[in-house]
């Protein structure tokens, strides 16, 4: 399961590594520009092969907490966010001004989907009591404060009210929960390495006495 794990983390920097590279290149206003729209940037590519490399480490993660014997829920919500990520990144978004297509349309879901599926893997394992609790607690509140601020927008427009990003942090928000996210998805990961290392510990101990 270690072995899971470290490439797990692995596959989760490296894909921020290329987020990261991406944001730097781009030279959008990340304040206002959200990540989607780095798609048609400079080094754009690197968008899609950040969002696999997160779908491939929440798939190592999830193997992880499948093997550990947790609520079968919990991984499959994990399965389900690592294969939005997937999607957001093999269907991008439209450029701006451009008409919602399918395309559009599979990236704009996915990433609702994902988005709503780490907190909810998350408080349930909150409620199960597992290492880092509180922290995660935390963690999903403010991804699901966040969420609901890159909700309300679509709302607005919804109703006909006219709202551009330019007048509203929406790379902001968005990118509040992406990060909190991922941060949860880090503390399932070590909370499964500490639970390792304890089992370990414990057989160490018990090996001592019999001995």
């Amino acid at each position: 399961m270690k072995g899971l794990l470290v490439s797990g983390f692995a596959a989760i920097g490296t894909g921020s590594g290329a987020m990261l590279t991406l944001h730097a290149e781009a030279g959008l206003d990340p304040f206002h520009s959200v990540i989607s729209e780095y798609a048609w940037a400079s080094g754009g590519w690197l968008l899609p092969a950040s969002l696999t490399l997160f779908a491939l480490g929440s798939a190592l993660i999830a193997e992880a907490l499948r093997r550990s014997g947790v609520d079968r829920r919990v991984v499959w919500l994990l399965v389900a966010w690592g294969t939005c990520m997937f999607l957001i990144g093999a269907f991008p978004t439209d450029r701006p001004g451009v008409p919602l297509s399918l395309s559009g349309g599979i990236h704009r879901y996915a990433a609702f989907a994902a988005f709503l599926a780490m907190p909810l893997a998350g408080m349930l394992l909150v409620r199960a009591r597992m290492r880092y609790a509180p922290a995660m607690k935390v963690l999903c509140g403010v991804a699901l404060g966040a969420l609901l601020m890159v909700v309300v927008p679509y709302v607005v427009r919804m109703f006909g009210i006219p709202l551009d990003n330019a007048d509203i942090p929406a790379g902001l928000t968005q990118r509040v929960v992406v990060v909190s996210e991922l941060a949860v998805l880090a503390l399932i990961g070590f909370s499964l390495l500490a639970k390792g290392r304890s089992r370990q510990h414990s057989r160490a101990a018990r090996s001592s006495v019999l001995a």
